[in-house]
């Protein structure tokens, strides 16, 4: 004659055939034959939708799995405006899978799967709200595609790779270019600049001994010998 309700429960009682009141968690007294109770679970519910196929927008089959999350927030609801809400749940939630997933392309599901669970589960909490049931989340497992589209998929991410690779390898290029433009213009602006740039390199090339120098005479050097008669500086040394 005794039921006991746990806090996480509540009870629909009915009295001959009649819905009566909600029974709250604790000891309740249920008179045999006259009153009948069904118990249900307020907790926060997860439930597997079943894998299913599902056609997109550009033709392309894929199969999916979802999971998804919910609570009873209207016991009374939930027991007299649909028979089995477990069940109901499950199947609404497959179905708005299914037809919601079909009005994308592949590579706008792919790449924007968390807004299309949120639009989902949108859709099929609205649908369960005069249930008594509250869709607190959808989620997509997980998604396989045909073989054949797994490899067009890869080839297109590795040339998509290739080429940003190649882009930044040009502009890289382009600014290493632009950078000995200007070291170029400005050692030519700078009397001696061009001497003090030789002379830095051999004294980085002196530290490895297995290097062999080949000192060029800058310009500048060879432009001091032009007004010099090389005869006469010769004649003026042998005098002395």
């Amino acid at each position: 004659m005794f039921t006991i309700v746990k806090e996480y429960e509540r009870a629909v009682k009915f009295r001959f055939g009649k819905f009566v009141k909600l029974m709250e968690p604790g000891i309740r007294l249920v008179i045999p034959v006259m009153h009948v109770y069904k118990k249900i679970d307020l907790r926060t519910i997860t439930q597997d939708v079943p894998e299913q196929k599902c056609i997109t927008k550009d033709n392309v089959t894929i199969t999916i799995n979802a999971v998804v999350y919910y609570k009873v927030f209207d016991a009374k609801k939930a027991v007299l405006e649909i028979k089995d809400c477990y069940f109901a749940v499950t199947q609404l939630a497959q179905t708005t899978l299914r037809n919601s997933l079909g009005g994308f392309k592949l590579d706008e599901l792919l790449s924007n799967l968390k807004v299309i669970s949120k639009e989902i589960k949108e859709i099929v909490d609205t649908e369960t709200d005069p249930w008594g049931i509250q869709v607190e989340k959808i989620e997509i497992k997980d998604i396989r595609i045909p073989e054949n589209m797994e490899r067009i998929i890869a080839k297109e991410a590795e040339a998509e790779r290739i080429k940003r690779a190649i882009i930044v390898k040009s502009e890289g290029e382009v600014g290493a270019a632009q950078k000995l433009a200007d070291a170029a213009r400005i050692l030519s602006t700078s009397p001696g600049a061009m001497h003090l740039r030789t002379l830095a390199t051999l004294n980085d090339l002196s530290g490895d001994k297995s290097n062999t120098i080949i000192f060029a005479i800058p310009v500048e050097v060879l432009e001091s010998f032009k007004n010099i008669n090389i005869v006469d500086t010769v004649k003026k040394v042998i005098k002395k």
